[in-house]
């Protein structure tokens, strides 16, 4: 289920925004989209050794929870953009900005519960005990503040660039499912394993949709 979930929030989350975005630009729409994805998946293979010593160890099992908590957290920074220049439109006094940053802080914060149990969940499973795996689900969602404080500060420059970084995450977010997570997921029953990841991809799709 996390697997869907993660794939889900890459599509709906990210890229579908990512690709309305780059309407309002002067580039092809799908330059950003495209290349971005791309390379953040390459940019995540090329941090997958940093990544496994987030865990302390190094090992195996650590390498792949920690490529888990790399991507989501790195999927959280541009949604936290995103509130952080729903409320720099908000501060221009326009009324229905106000409401609009308001619903888009609120969904995304629930967004981020199926989220955090993506990363907690695989953690737990992996025997690192409670409290580590729901730091580690915490901890993924705190870049988010920072998000939307850097985009409030840079609200010109970041609005122009958010197409690429929300790719660029969706990438990273797709490389981690596609290497790790479905994998595992269908390694012991396919059939359990593959409905788990669908049920996993419309809750985060129903999620996103009624948000």
């Amino acid at each position: 289920m996390a697997a869907g979930i993660m794939l889900a929030a890459s599509v709906w989350s990210l890229l579908l925004p990512a690709i309305e975005r780059a309407e309002a630009g002067t580039l092809p729409v799908w330059l950003a989209p495209a290349v971005g994805l791309v390379l953040g998946a390459v940019g995540l293979l090329r941090l997958e050794e940093a990544a496994g010593r987030l865990m302390h160890t190094g090992s195996k099992e650590d390498g792949r929870m920690g490529r888990v908590v790399l991507a989501v957290t790195l999927h959280n920074l541009p949604e936290g953009m995103v509130v952080g220049l729903a409320a720099a439109l908000a501060l221009q006094g326009e009324p229905e900005a106000v409401s609009g940053a308001l619903a888009l802080a609120l969904g995304i914060g629930l967004q981020n519960i199926p989220e955090g149990a993506a990363v907690s969940l695989p953690l737990a499973q992996a025997g690192q005990g409670r409290r580590k795996a729901f730091c580690a689900g915490a901890a993924s969602g705190l870049v988010e503040p920072l998000g939307a404080l850097l985009a409030l500060a840079l609200a010109g420059w970041v609005s122009a660039a958010l197409p690429w970084l929300m790719s660029a995450a969706a990438g990273c977010m797709v490389c981690v499912t596609a290497q790790e997570m479905i994998p595992e997921a269908v390694e012991q029953d396919e059939p359990a394993g593959v409905i788990s990841v669908v049920l996993g991809f419309a809750l985060m799709m129903a999620l996103d949709i009624a948000l």
